[in-house]
C-alpha cells in the first residue's frame, strides 16, 4: 500500500472512531479556557479531532532532522495561539482552520517529496 493511501486511511479511521469530544487532549481534565471552550463546543471539538488526525498522519511522515524541528515548532506555535484565544470561540475557530490548512499543505508537500524519492 502506498504511504499516501495509508495516511488517508489513518485520517479517516481516526475521524470515524473519534468520540464526541476533543481528540488532542482529555476533556475530563480540561481546565484552561481554550480547552474548556473546545470541549463544550461540538464544532470546535470536531475541528480538534480533525486537526489531531492530520497531526497524527503528518507526524508519521519521515522527514530530515531539520524538518522534524520545524514540525515540532509548528505544533508549539499552534498551542500558543490556541491558548491566546482563551474562551473566544471565533478566535479558536480561526486558529484551528489555519492549522488544519497548514497541516494539509505540509502533508501534501511531504508526500510529493517522498514520491520523488521513490
Amino acid at each position: 500500500m502506498k504511504l499516501s493511501s495509508l495516511i488517508v486511511l489513518t485520517i479517516l479511521g481516526l475521524s470515524a472512531a473519534a468520540p464526541a469530544e476533543a481528540a488532542s487532549f482529555n476533556c475530563a481534565k480540561a481546565v484552561a479556557p481554550d480547552e474548556v471552550a473546545i470541549c463544550s463546543n461540538p464544532e470546535l471539538s470536531e475541528r480538534d479531532t480533525e486537526m489531531a488526525a492530520l497531526w497524527f498522519a503528518y507526524n508519521k511522515v519521515p522527514m530530515m532532522m531539520g524538518a522534524n524541528a520545524a514540525r515540532r515548532d509548528g505544533a508549539t506555535d499552534f498551542l500558543k495561539l490556541r491558548a491566546a484565544c482563551g474562551s473566544d470561540t471565533a478566535c479558536l475557530g480561526r486558529v484551528y482552520e489555519a492549522r488544519i490548512t497548514a497541516l494539509r499543505a505540509e502533508i501534501s508537500l511531504a508526500m510529493d517529496a517522498l514520491a520523488g524519492q521513490q
